[in-house]
C-alpha cells in the first residue's frame, strides 16, 4: 500500500491507505503501508511485492510518474498505466479526448498563470465570461478533493476565484457551470470487463462539493444509489464507462458527472486514484452494489499481480 506523499491531499491519502490496508488484511492479503519517500525504492528493490496498491492522491499518485517508476522495476500495480494516468490527470487534455469521443463535457478554457498575467487579467476574464457565460466553475487543471475550486456567479468574483485556484496549480480550468445533480460513478473491472457500480448522488449542505464538504462529517449527504429514474441511471452508467474506455483506463476509476434537468449527463473529470476514506464515493458505490469492499480490492490486487512479466 502506497499512501501519503507530499501533495495537498496527503492527509486524505493516508486515511485512504489505512482503510484499504485494513480491508485487504481482513480479506487475507498480507499487506503493509509505505509512504512515497526516499526509503521506498530501496525497499521495493530489496523485497519486491507481488503488487502495489496506489492510494496516493495528487500528482504523486495520479500524474503517471510513480507508475512509470514502478514499470522500471517491473512491479505491477492496481490501476491504469502511466500514459493513461498522465492523460486523466491533466483535465484539459482529458476533456479534449472526451469531446473528441463524443462524450458530453462542459465547455472550457485552460489558462496558465503566465498567460493570465501577460495578456491582461481583466480583459481575459471579461472575454471568458462573455464567451462561455455565467455561472462558471474555476478549478485547478491538476489535482482533486475540491481544493482551489469555486463557483463564480458574478463576473466581479472571477478574479478572486482565479487567484485562489492559482494557489494550488499554475493552470486554471474555467468551465461552464452546469446546474443539476452531482453524481459519481465508480468503474471496476474484476475480470469480466469494466462495469459501472451504482451512481452515488452528492448533496453538499452549502451547494458546493469542496474539500470541507468531502471530508467533514455532516456537511454532505450521499444517496447510494442516486435518485435517478432507470433510463437516466442507465445513461449515466454508459457515459461513465465510455469515459473510462476513451481515456484507456483499467482496473478502477471514478467518473464525476453532472446530470442536468433534461437527464443528460456531463463528465466533469475522471479520477484514477479514487479516495477510499469513510466518506469517499467508491466505497459507498461498492456497498450499494452489494459487494464486499475487501474482496473487491483483493481481486484487483490478484489481477495486478498476474500482470507481472
Amino acid at each position: 500500500m502506497l499512501a501519503g506523499g507530499l501533495s495537498y491531499e496527503r492527509d486524505v491519502s493516508l486515511r485512504s491507505g489505512r482503510r484499504v490496508l485494513d480491508a485487504l488484511r481482513a480479506s487475507g492479503i498480507e499487506a503493509e503501508l509505505r509512504d512515497a519517500d526516499v526509503t521506498l525504492l530501496p525497499a521495493l528493490e530489496a523485497d519486491p511485492p507481488d503488487a502495489v496498491v496506489i492510494a496516493l492522491h495528487g500528482a504523486t499518485g495520479e500524474d503517471g510518474s510513480l507508475r512509470g517508476v514502478l514499470d522500471l522495476y517491473d512491479i505491477p500495480y492496481v490501476g491504469c498505466d502511466a500514459r493513461s494516468s498522465r492523460l486523466a490527470w491533466d483535465k484539459p487534455s482529458a476533456k479534449t479526448v472526451l469531446r473528441e469521443a463524443g462524450i458530453p463535457t462542459p465547455d472550457w478554457v485552460a489558462l496558465p498563470h503566465d498567460r493570465f498575467s501577460e495578456l491582461g487579467a481583466v480583459v481575459v476574464l471579461d472575454r471568458i465570461a462573455e464567451r462561455i457565460g455565467l455561472p462558471l466553475m474555476v478549478k485547478p487543471a491538476h489535482g482533486g478533493s475540491g481544493l482551489g475550486a469555486a463557483v463564480v456567479r458574478d463576473v466581479g468574483a472571477l478574479p478572486a476565484a482565479m487567484v485562489g485556484c492559482f494557489s494550488y496549480d499554475s493552470t486554471a480550468l474555467v468551465e461552464r457551470y452546469v446546474p443539476g445533480m452531482d453524481v459519481a460513478v465508480s468503474v471496476v473491472d474484476l475480470g469480466e470487463g469494466p462495469q459501472a457500480l451504482p451512481a452515488v448522488e452528492i448533496v453538499p449542505r452549502n451547494g458546493v462539493y469542496d474539500y470541507a464538504a468531502r471530508y467533514t462529517a455532516g456537511l454532505t449527504t450521499w444517496h447510494a444509489p442516486a435518485r435517478l429514474d432507470a433510463a437516466v441511471a442507465t445513461r449515466v452508467a454508459e457515459t461513465a464507462l465510455a469515459a473510462h474506455s476513451a481515456l484507456g483506463l483499467r482496473d478502477l476509476s471514478r467518473v464525476d458527472l453532472i446530470v442536468d434537468a433534461s437527464g443528460q449527463p456531463h463528465v466533469l473529470e475522471v479520477n484514477v486514484s479514487p479516495g477510499m476514506t469513510e466518506t469517499s464515493l467508491l466505497p459507498l458505490a461498492v456497498q450499494a452494489a452489494g459487494l464486499d469492499f475487501g474482496k473487491l480490492l483483493a481481486t484487483l490486487v490478484s489481477r495486478a499481480a498476474a500482470r507481472r512479466g
